[in-house]
């Protein structure tokens, strides 16, 4: 794992979860149980703090960082697709963040919401939850359907099981 102490500032890494050699989590990061931090990932608390809660799956090169004295809350079970950023944000539990999407300062993403890929959701804005929001900026198009929750509840298991998998089926060659 490339996981780093700056200035005293030390991450912790919760049980079963992994974190990849090719990711980076720096200074006051706290990931919970169960999470998956996938290859090229940032969680970067080097003058801000990050608190991701379990079962939360950061995916390929998604970057979440916080301002300086300030936090960015990430909830449980929640959804980091390829290539987002979480920027001085809370993000509730089981919410969705697709592939490409920005949130930036002070935005509140509410439970079981959806941000669709590439949207913007600007700062100091809300997405209530169980909503979903797409483009630029970000706006409610719909309600999350019991059809959403459960496809996405069956990706949320499958990253939940590469995190207990990884740490024994990765192997470099």
């Amino acid at each position: 794992m490339t996981v780093y102490e700056f200035e005293e500032r030390i991450p912790q890494i919760g049980k079963d979860s992994f974190v990849s050699p090719s990711a980076s989590v720096i200074g006051k990061v706290v990931i919970g149980q169960e999470c998956y931090v996938a290859p090229g990932a940032v969680v970067k608390g080097d003058y801000g703090e990050i608190e991701i809660g379990d079962g939360t799956s950061v995916q390929d090169n998604v970057v979440v960082h916080a301002r300086p004295n300030e936090k960015t809350t990430i909830g449980d079970n929640v959804t980091l697709g390829h290539g987002c950023i979480i920027h001085n944000a809370t993000i509730e539990d089981e919410a969705v963040i697709g592939m490409g999407a920005i949130v930036s300062d002070y935005a509140v993403v509410g439970n079981w919401a959806i941000i669709g890929e590439g949207a913007v959701v600007k700062a100091r804005s809300t997405i209530a939850s169980e909503k979903i929001a797409v483009g630029v900026p970000a706006k409610v198009i719909a309600d999350v359907q019991d059809h959403h929750r459960k496809e996405l509840s069956e990706f949320k298991y499958i990253y939940r099981s590469l995190a207990r998998r990884y740490p024994s089926g990765l192997k470099e060659i």
